[in-house]
């Protein structure tokens, strides 16, 4: 089973903000996911998100790939960088 870390979409038209999850990558991001690890609002000045660390490190480090902007959050949060100090 191939695993990625991405953002599923929440809230109303124009007023999004996003969940962090762990999901097989074959299955549609707004469907069925096998753990949540933080959230992200854009729309907020400044954005605000959320990442449990220690989650994120235990997937990461079983071989899930998060997808280009989770990588961005990430970075900011400084899991990947604990990630790679890991390795």
């Amino acid at each position: 089973m191939a695993v990625k870390i991405r953002l599923k979409r929440m809230g109303s038209k124009r007023n999004a903000s996003y969940r962090l999850i762990v999901s097989d990558s074959r299955r549609a991001p707004q469907g069925y996911f096998v753990e949540e690890l933080g959230y992200y609002d854009p729309t907020t000045e400044p954005e605000t998100y959320q990442v449990d660390e220690e989650k994120a490190l235990k997937w990461l480090n079983n071989g899930a790939k998060p997808s280009d902007t989770v990588k961005t959050l990430l970075k900011k949060a400084g899991v990947m960088a604990k990630y790679h100090g890991n390795k």
